[in-house]
């Protein structure tokens, strides 16, 4: 009896409490991981008051007491009391893991907030659950907004890439929030409103994608200077330190020439030569991949590089195979005679490759769009990955200009600015390739890159064969060249009788 009496006097104390609160929030955040602290910083350091709340209240008592000290941000020990803190309509950021977390804190939220009110998933939530979140929600009155956030933790600190997508009518409520606290490139915010309903995480899973592309294809240059070009650590980053001056200047260029010349201090040694050649995954790639398929899309470059690491997975397989499986061999091959032309070559497969993994990205957003009856804003993306994220570069630079002169682009292989570029590249690009397959090394996002292009540019491909195929095992039909109907030939979707034994009776078509 006394345990129930102390509980509701707890909920009436607490109750009146938050009814004498003076709301002065700008924006609430929920999620005082690193991430969540950091966000929360950079939005105090411009000028807005930030109420922050942690399921584990012990760690917002820790974050006032150290970080957060003497700046403008109130701690709240339950949602009710967050909530009570803020300026309507309410503004709440959740930085938690995706899935299930998010809706439980949505669920927590909703009895304390009002038509209007702003919810904001920043996490990296997959964008059908975004889809979702925002059709319930506009149902009763919030708005939500799915946000990506790149530029991990010193991103959030001071200046990250943020991608907002969800209920338009937010936007002009988290409008100045959001461009004040983003990195900026030339003077303008790597922040925009990409489009309605999970656009945002659409965008931001895109990125993630690209981000596996540009790392995969680093990595295969960097196995071609080590086996096949014979340079050590220190020279491999001699030469990802000039690449970096030029027009792969990028951070994960930059910090692929930190990780080459960091030496273990217990012995001096290559830190990079001791890590298990195993690479862990968070599913984002692979969302890109499944995505693109669904669409039609051949984003291959994407997913060669989820297969790829993939592949490192199988670690113990790849030793014994090593032990069975013939093929090329290093020793074997023809030695570099001029690594020079070795470098600058694989400078422009690296950056034609890249091109392509671009084009492709562009792609699937563009699809998308169509398919899911948004209206997005490629050059305002461009820009938002100009800086900030992971994948910042000043090749977005000239992304963005393309999309600027012509928003309606249809392949940025199109624009002058690139297809200049691919074609300047494309010697050293073979030349690279060709110099892998004599060496036996895996360079499989440089040759999808260049498949891809070749069969891009290719007015004919032996799909006739296939449809041929399909035609004849499985009466899947096929159409005709224009120009080719005749007796045989004629009408939309046709059938052969092949062998003169399978019948005239076709099946349905349809691409799944």
């Amino acid at each position: 009896m006394t345990s129930r009496l102390s509980l509701i006097n707890q909920h009436l104390n607490i109750n009146h409490t938050n009814s004498n609160i003076i709301p002065s929030g700008d924006i609430g955040l929920i999620g005082l991981a690193v991430m969540g602290q950091n966000l929360i910083l950079n939005a105090a350091d411009h000028g807005f008051t930030v109420v922050a709340y942690n399921r584990t209240v012990s760690k917002v008592d820790e974050f006032l007491a150290n970080e957060a000290k003497g700046k403008s941000i109130i701690g709240a020990k339950s949602i009710e009391e967050l909530v009570a803190n803020l300026k309507r309509p309410r503004r709440i950021i959740l930085l938690v893991k995706a899935g299930k977390p998010v809706d439980a804190f949505i669920d927590q939220l909703l009895p304390h907030l009002d038509q209007g009110d702003i919810i904001i998933d920043g996490g990296n939530s997959h964008f059908p659950d975004s889809n979702r979140r925002f059709a319930d929600l506009k149902e009763k009155g919030i708005l939500f907004v799915g946000s990506g956030v790149s530029g991990g933790e010193e991103g959030a600190r001071y200046g990250p890439s943020l991608m907002p997508g969800g209920h338009p009518d937010a936007w002009p409520h988290i409008k100045e929030i959001f461009q004040s606290i983003a990195a900026k490139s030339d003077g303008e915010p790597c922040c925009d409103w990409v489009g309605d309903a999970g656009a945002g995480h659409y965008v931001k899973m895109v990125h993630n994608g690209i981000e596996y592309g540009d790392m995969q294809l680093i990595c295969e240059a960097y196995d071609l200077l080590k086996r096949v070009g014979k340079f050590t650590n220190k020279e491999i980053g001699d030469v990802f330190s000039t690449w970096n001056k030029g027009v792969l200047d990028s951070f994960l260029i930059e910090i692929t020439r930190d990780i080459l010349y960091y030496n273990d201090p217990t012995d001096g040694k290559p830190l990079l030569e001791k890590i298990l050649d195993s690479a862990g995954q968070k599913g984002t790639g692979k969302w890109t991949a499944i995505n693109a398929l669904d669409l039609g899309m051949p984003v291959t470059l994407i997913g060669e590089a989820v297969f790829s690491r993939c592949l490192s997975a199988l670690k113990n397989e790849r030793v014994r195979a090593s032990t069975i499986l013939e093929g090329p061999t290093v020793d074997g091959a023809s030695p570099i005679t001029d690594r020079t032309k070795f470098v600058d070559d694989l400078e422009q497969a690296l950056y034609a490759s890249k091109i392509i993994s671009y084009a492709q990205g562009f792609m699937l957003i563009n699809e998308a769009a169509k398919e899911y009856g948004w209206k997005l804003n490629n050059p305002a993306i461009a820009l938002m990955w100009r800086g900030g994220c992971i994948i910042r570069s000043v090749f977005l630079g000239e992304i963005t200009a393309a999309y600027r002169e012509n928003p309606d682009l249809e392949n940025l292989l199109f624009h002058p600015f690139f297809h200049k570029a691919i074609t300047k590249a494309q010697s050293g690009w073979r030349a690279s390739i060709g110099k892998a397959i004599e060496y036996g090394v895996p360079v499989p996002a440089f040759t999808t890159a260049l498949s891809f292009y070749d069969g891009y540019r290719s007015a004919q491909l032996p799909a006739n064969l296939l449809q041929a195929q399909r035609d004849y095992f499985g009466a899947h039909t096929f159409k005709v060249l224009p120009g080719q109907e005749n007796e045989l030939l004629k009408g939309d979707w046709i059938h052969i009788n092949w062998t003169g034994k399978g019948g005239n009776v076709s099946a349905s078509t349809y691409d799944a």
